[in-house]
């Protein structure tokens, strides 16, 4: 369905300079854009969440279209690992702060946006004021708990937001917006269970990937912006890499949600880490007085002990690096069951995958397999190449 433009092009700078015109040409000799269209466009200000994957392709199409306030939510530092798809950062900044070098760069592509800088971790107690500046939101994040923070904000608020998100060669994009349809709770009224949907971190993503998704995000933003076209507003645009395939998807607004619902139960933000969980409650317990760190694990290796050194995670990952002596076996064979009778009985079960939550979640099942005394590694192998062998890579 097509929607009123959220950008009222009257006001204090509804003019475009001759710099202005020049630089926008090319939007404004399109009928559906021209004069009035870019002058919403400078008057809007629109918010990102993240200058990572999603926020890097984001950030920089926004700015060449002439947005006029752009704002950056981001606390991390670049990392070499972000270079193979966040494109707003280079060489040159790893170490920096990301939010820092995103705000650089928007800067390099168009001087005329105005950049504001928010290095914070999003939370229940900083997202309603921070939204309530903003006209429009675009969600880059990769994480289930602020992805439902920022959808019971923007309900809360009346705000539309643009939702996007990435696994390996596989992409979703939305708008949630519930005046007009559905929110992201509609969608999925529930968080998975933890450990079942490994993050971008955990299971890669091609790096393109993240140009395509981000750059419907900043089409549907410009729709909306503006007022043209037919927003993805009650539409899940999924698309296939490998395939080459787009799917659009009807979402309908669920009269039981419970933010946007006939009768809410979600009135005021809740705590997203509890409702999201990182590990099962079961993984939560297990982990308590069994978990050692990779300077433990060091010693335990460099003593007599017998013990069986285990790592959960997948092959891909083991083939990057792995902490030696360990035996490979995924953790889906063990949360299954399927490989629990090759576990060595004679030894203790020292358990680790990439940062912890994988080998706490195996950790819960070899318990109740019997393994009593069984323990995994606080951290994983990050942690191992950190704090034991800084010789081995990281990713």
């Amino acid at each position: 369905m097509s929607l009123p433009p959220l950008i009222d092009p009257a006001g204090p700078t509804a003019t475009l300079s001759v710099e202005e015109v020049g630089r926008y040409s090319r939007h404004l000799i399109i009928p559906d854009v021209a004069m009035a269209g870019q002058k919403r466009l400078k008057r809007a200000k629109v918010l990102c969440i993240g200058a990572g994957g999603l926020g890097s392709p984001a950030l920089m199409y926004l700015a060449a279209a002439g947005v006029g306030t752009l704002g950056i939510v981001e606390f991390d530092v670049v990392d070499e690992s972000n270079l193979q798809r966040q494109i707003i950062h280079g060489q040159s900044d790893i170490g920096r702060s990301k939010a820092e070098s995103a705000r650089d760069s928007v800067h390099e592509i168009n001087p005329l946006v105005t950049v504001n800088v928010h290095e914070l971790r999003l939370d229940s107690s900083n997202v309603l004021e921070l939204f309530a500046q903003y006209d429009l939101i675009v969600d880059g994040t990769d994480n289930f708990a602020t992805r439902y923070l920022v959808n019971d904000a923007a309900v809360l608020l009346g705000k539309p937001y643009v939702w996007g998100s990435i696994y390996r060669f596989d992409g979703q994009a939305s708008v949630f917006w519930a005046e007009h349809g559905p929110c992201y709770r509609c969608l999925y009224p529930e968080p998975p269970p933890p450990g079942m949907v490994p993050s971008c971190a955990e299971g890669g993503v091609l790096g393109v990937l993240c140009a395509s998704i981000g750059s419907i995000q900043v089409n549907e933003a410009i729709k909306l912006l503006i007022g043209i076209g037919e927003p993805l507003v009650g539409s899940l645009m999924v698309y296939d890499a490998l395939e080459m395939e787009y799917r659009k998807i009807k979402v309908r607004k669920d009269p039981n949600c419970a933010v946007c619902g006939e009768k809410p139960t979600v009135t005021e933000l809740i705590d997203y880490e509890a409702f999201c969980g990182v590990v099962s409650e079961e993984a939560s317990k297990a982990a308590v007085g069994s978990t050692i760190t990779a300077v433990e694990l060091r010693e335990l290796l460099d003593s007599d002990k017998p013990i069986a050194l285990i790592d959960v995670r997948e092959p891909a990952e083991y083939e990057i690096v792995s902490i030696p002596g360990a035996r490979l076996i995924p953790k889906d064979g063990i949360l299954r069951g399927e490989v629990l009778s090759e576990l060595p009985q004679d030894k203790q079960l020292v358990l680790y995958c990439k940062t912890g939550i994988r080998s706490a979640e195996c950790l819960a099942a070899v318990k109740r397999a019997g393994f009593s005394d069984a323990v995994h590694v606080q951290g994983g192998v990050t942690a191992w190449v950190r704090q034991v062998d800084p010789s081995l890579p990281i990713y």
